[in-house]
């Protein structure tokens, strides 16, 4: 059998071969599409971040008007509860809605899961309180998180592969930290809302009516995001595979048992590196205030106010880790964080734990750097695990299973532990363990930066690039062996 470019159900475009590479084979990518693509998926991801913001600094809030009657305790406990399960559908979204972006394309999907995730986050703005309506007014609370967490659940795994698609294969560290740039300012920005309004309204007119503004914004800056997305084309990655097997006559649709069997090396992969990557951020963003407060009795506004200057400072740095990451390779970034977790979290909770503002920023400082280089690095090694055809599939599902199971459960199980063993560098064992578990599963990954993507053609800025590939010996694959070509693949040109 001739080896030439082709598709399988489970691969998608590649060639053995560099003497089977043609020039119509490469992908030149639109500059200015790029920037647009970046920007609407970054505003995806900030819109999310941006009502973790505003839901964690609104939840004493949010308990008095949804759960009057209780204790405080008890109503920051209920505020969150409704927070906390959104997480358990998130999987349920990845399952859905992977499996139709890699069928019908991202761009679409996209599109509607950030109509979904700005009609969740109006929705809670304008439900009436409990005083009101009663018991429904916590029941819709409660749907309208479903609703949010049930569009997250496609929306990072469809940015992370839209952004990966889209980018050169020599910068698509440094474009896939973009994504994660739009995390902390999304955050950011919901904290930044909240503190000025209740700055400036005081408590009486935030209780009556002003927390509902930071959720009503959520409304016009969906239909801003839905624009954005709606005027993008779509991937190269995904129209060289559409197209291929348009040419072949092949639609094939990959069930989950069959995802599992193919990939499921990948996915575990995929799994393991999600699960370093957000307990370190979990931990530092959404864990750390509850901690400096009620653990180490730090002043509540100096340990949010810590967090921020954190995260502002994380922002840079992100972009600057995206273009290390694709100059030094992703294996180097991430086992070099792991590491440095695991010898500084014991030192940094110490200095945390000193309750002086310097060194509490400093411990603080040190991991959000750590952190930084996952936040710069994973938004581009996590597609590349993944070929073309199932790649949005594979990605959005284990991404939130590691997220429901690891991410989202690591401020409750971190505070559960230091109350039971009474010990306050529990956080610090609980980092040191995700570390050794990045750095187990980093070892089983192959090195991706400046490669393509599996399953998608190369990606270069201009011609020149284009030429210059040709002439090389650099690989066009990621893996060392491909699979065999079916027969009625063989003959079928992969074109972009």
């Amino acid at each position: 059998m001739q080896e030439t470019a082709g598709h399988d159900a489970h691969f998608g475009w590649f060639t053995r071969r560099r003497k089977h590479l043609k020039p119509d084979d490469l992908t030149i990518v639109d500059a200015s599409m790029l920037k647009r693509a970046v920007g609407a998926a970054a505003l995806g991801n900030a819109m999310e971040w941006f009502d973790f913001g505003v839901y964690g600094y609104l939840a004493v809030t949010l308990g008095h008007v949804f759960f009057p009657g209780s204790s405080p305790t008890a109503q920051v406990i209920a505020t969150f509860a409704t927070f906390t399960v959104a997480f358990l559908v998130r999987p349920i979204g990845g399952l859905v809605f992977g499996p139709l972006g890699d069928r019908f394309g991202r761009q679409r999907v996209l599109a509607a899961t950030m109509i979904m995730m700005a009609l969740g986050t109006f929705a809670i703005g304008l439900i009436p309180s409990y005083d009101r309506i009663g018991l429904w007014a916590p029941a819709l609370l409660l749907l309208a998180r479903l609703l949010q967490g049930f569009s997250t659940g496609g929306e990072y795994g469809g940015a992370a592969t839209f952004i990966a698609e889209y980018s050169t294969d020599a910068r698509r560290g440094q474009m896939g930290s973009w994504l994660e740039f739009g995390t902390l300012g999304g955050y950011i920005a919901g904290a930044g809302v909240v503190t000025a309004l209740t700055t400036l309204l005081g408590s009486e007119d935030m209780l009556a009516w002003g927390w509902r503004v930071p959720f009503l914004v959520a409304g016009p800056l969906g239909l801003f995001g839905l624009y954005m997305r709606m005027k993008l084309e779509e991937t190269p990655a995904f129209k060289a595979h559409a197209d291929a097997m348009e040419a072949a006559g092949d639609s094939p649709r990959i069930g989950l048992i069959e995802l599992v069997s193919v990939h499921g090396a990948q996915l575990l992969k995929c799994i393991g590196l999600v699960l370093v990557f957000n307990v370190t951020d979990y931990m530092l963003l959404t864990y750390m205030p509850s901690y400096l407060t009620v653990t180490l009795g730090y002043s509540e506004a100096k340990g949010l106010l810590l967090i921020l200057i954190v995260m502002l400072v994380m922002m840079p740095l992100n972009v600057v880790g995206g273009y290390f990451s694709d100059r030094f390779g992703r294996r180097p970034m991430i086992i070099g964080a792991c590491t440095a977790m695991f010898v500084l979290a014991i030192p940094c909770m110490w200095l945390v734990g000193t309750g002086n503002d310097a060194w509490i920023f400093t411990g603080l400082m040190l991991l959000g750097v750590a952190l930084v280089c996952f936040t710069s690095t994973m938004p581009a090694t996590l597609p590349a695990l993944f070929y073309t055809p199932v790649r949005y599939s594979a990605l959005s599902i284990a991404f939130n299973v590691s997220v429901s199971l690891f991410g989202g459960t690591t401020p409750l199980v971190t505070a559960w532990l230091v109350e039971r063993t009474g010990d306050p560098m529990v956080p610090a064992y609980y980092l040191m363990g995700a570390a050794v578990i990045g750095v187990i599963t980093m070892l089983f990954v192959t090195e991706t930066a400046g490669l393509p993507l599996r399953g998608s053609p190369p990606a270069v800025a201009d011609h020149a690039e284009a030429k210059e590939l040709l002439a090389s010996d650099a690989p066009l694959t990621v893996d060392e062996t491909l699979p065999a070509l079916p027969e009625d693949a063989a003959n079928a040109s992969a074109t972009v």
